[in-house]
């Protein structure tokens, strides 16, 4: 998918890798419309890109149906066209079991991580289609290729994600409209915080990140290069293999090392 001249719409872009996105997408030719629930975060987006006024912002909930409907006209009015959508808003729950969570918490992880991707999704496909070339990028996570305890729902959330996209993908083959879905590894962003949840304490132990930065100009090259899976960290890339390899091995590993900061 071409960058440099086209339009992208990317949720999330206040913080973390929504911000790191549209920074990216901006270096490298594009014109971003900034979306996000805050105001101010959204502002500070713009200020940091090298070139501001390439950059609409839009405050909105990707969960509110009959907002997210409007942005495609919005969008088009401040920057003339949509050639791109990126869902990378989302967010996380408490690191505890599953059947400690309360229903509202499980609902509120579902209705932002997958309706909010799938609100997004209906709103701008009408618009992508009509373009010569498109592109539909949406965040899924590691967790919807292998299980983390503690994160179960988040996992069902982003898996739900993942199959929706690769549904996309097939139903809209040989189309205008690129699909991607987006899985990265542990990313040293302020999810926890945004998601209004304490950080999982680590107990002393190291946790290799990816910073925001280098996750953002791995999703922009991703979808430059239209990449089917953009997997994002060495440990997004080594658990994927894994997996896939040893499915049992893997995910018994992974129950350990949860276990020990749980």
């Amino acid at each position: 998918m071409k960058l440099e001249g086209n339009v992208f719409a990317v949720t999330g872009a206040g913080n973390g890798m929504g911000r790191e996105v549209t920074l990216e997408l901006v270096r490298r030719g594009a014109r971003v419309a900034a979306i996000d629930r805050d105001p101010n975060a959204l502002a500070r987006t713009a200020e940091l890109t090298i070139e501001p006024s390439r950059v609409s912002t839009h405050v909105a909930d990707v969960t509110d149906v009959e907002t997210v409907a409007g942005l495609p006209g919005q969008i088009v009015k401040a920057q003339g066209r949509v050639d791109g959508l990126v869902n990378i808003a989302g967010i996380i729950h408490r690191f505890v079991p599953s059947t400690e969570l309360s229903r509202d918490e499980q609902q509120r992880v579902m209705n932002v991580n997958f309706w909010g991707t799938v609100n997004m999704c209906e709103a701008f496909l009408p618009v992508l289609a009509q373009r010569p070339q498109a592109s539909l990028t949406n965040m899924s996570s590691l967790s919807a290729l292998i299980a983390f305890a503690g994160q179960t729902m988040y996992g069902a959330s982003k898996g739900a994600v993942k199959q929706y996209t690769e549904g996309l993908f097939q139903e809209l083959h040989g189309g205008r409209v690129e699909i991607s879905a987006i899985y990265p590894g542990n990313i040293a962003t302020e999810i926890s915080k945004n998601s209004g949840v304490a950080m999982i304490d680590a107990k002393g132990q190291k946790v290799r990140a990816t910073t925001p930065h280098d996750a953002g100009v791995a999703i922009v090259s991703g979808i430059e290069k239209g990449r089917f899976r953009i997997l994002v960290g060495s440990d997004a890339k080594l658990l994927d293999t894994l997996v896939r390899v040893a499915p049992r091995w893997t995910t018994k590993l992974i129950a350990r090392q949860m276990a020990s900061v749980l």
